[in-house]
């Protein structure tokens, strides 16, 4: 029996790919490592051109990896979110996870990763999120798990920390896992799919702050969303889209953080949370004119602000039974906004110390 005809494996591994070629075989060997047998992984090419659509056909037709290997290439850029729904969709296991291809694996990841889904006898876990470690600088964290404010702002915890940091060595419950390396049950995002057009990432966000959209829904839904720090992950950081900030990347994340508060939350919900939003937009707005975003912020909420009507058509709507959900969740973004001032001024004190010295 060869790889690909193996009938054990409860995970998909998702690994979307645009013009990722120079980190594809660091990542594929991570995976080789891992201590977690029971995968198979897909790559989902986004139209590469830089020779990744040659070395992803070499890995299918080949032998040479430790786990079977299966692709789809598709004509043009889809984004991340049109890349993932093609995996997820093609998925047939248990659990999927959703791996950038900027990232290397130790190897305990997808076992760490994976326990808590599977001791879940309820299922009422939708997703897991791992330690992300900067691959450059292996003492800081790159993520543990992603924050949600009363700002309108999506955050990493702990973003720039040390690694043995106490509070971030400790699982716990979280807003949102990060879609560059986490665990979803496939049987949960069959539940919170937008209605309509099917999707599990909504193609409308293309990139940027969709893994917070599913979060949202996850947590609407009733899911718990879980930080396992066991879990480790190493990560370059926006290697596809080449650095922290551009303009694409500014303009897509101011337009998606509109859809992102308009489709979650209630009328009554974007009523309580409207000044701090709105404090949150004019805080970014000024952020990026000091640092030469400014017209590509404004520009992508002006287009965020004119795409509501279709917006629409993916919003989740109120139900009188949720009532109870709705309320932690806000009580949430109360806490993450705490837990965001907190880890702001941490990493400002960190930055004076340096420049004192």
């Amino acid at each position: 029996m060869g790889q690909n005809d193996r009938t054990d494996i409860k995970t998909t591994v998702i690994i979307p790919n645009y013009n990722g070629l120079r980190f594809m075989d660091k990542c594929m060997s991570a995976l080789e490592k891992q201590t977690y047998t029971s995968f198979r992984v897909l790559i989902v090419d986004n139209g590469s051109t830089d020779g990744s659509a040659e070395y992803i056909n070499e890995l299918v037709a080949g032998e040479r990896l430790l786990f079977p290997v299966e692709a789809v290439m598709l004509p043009e850029n889809t984004g991340f979110s049109g890349a993932v729904n093609v995996g997820i969709k093609e998925a047939q296991t248990e659990y999927v996870v959703l791996l950038n291809n900027d990232t290397e694996a130790e190897p305990d990841y997808l076992k760490e990763l994976i326990a808590p889904l599977e001791s879940d006898s309820a299922k009422k876990i939708g997703a897991v999120s791992p330690m992300m470690i900067q691959l450059y600088n292996k003492e800081l964290l790159d993520d543990a798990g992603d924050g949600y404010s009363l700002l309108g702002w999506g955050f990493q915890r702990g973003v720039g920390q040390r690694v043995d940091t106490p509070r971030f060595n400790e699982k716990k419950k979280i807003f949102s896992a990060c879609a560059g390396a986490c665990a979803y049950r496939k049987s949960a995002l069959e539940k919170i799919k937008l209605p309509g057009n099917a999707a599990y990432f909504d193609p409308m966000h293309f990139a940027y702050l969709e893994d917070i959209d599913v979060s949202f829904r996850l947590r609407i839904h009733g899911y718990d969303v879980i930080y396992e720090p066991k879990s480790k992950i190493y990560h370059v950081g926006s290697g596809t889209s080449g650095s922290k900030y551009n303009a694409f990347k500014v303009r897509l994340a101011a337009r998606n953080n509109v859809y992102l508060n308009y489709k979650n939350m209630p009328l009554i919900m974007l009523i309580l949370n409207l000044p701090g939003i709105a404090a949150g937009v004019f805080i970014k707005q000024l952020f990026f004119i000091k640092i030469g975003f400014g017209k590509d912020y404004f520009k992508g909420f002006l287009e965020g602000i004119g795409n509501i009507k279709e917006c629409r058509r993916h919003k989740t709507f109120f139900k009188a039974e949720r009532i109870y959900t709705y309320i932690g969740i806000e009580l949430m973004l109360l806490m993450n906004t705490f837990s965001y001032i907190r880890d702001f001024t941490v990493r400002q004190a960190a930055k004076l110390i340096k420049t004192k010295r």
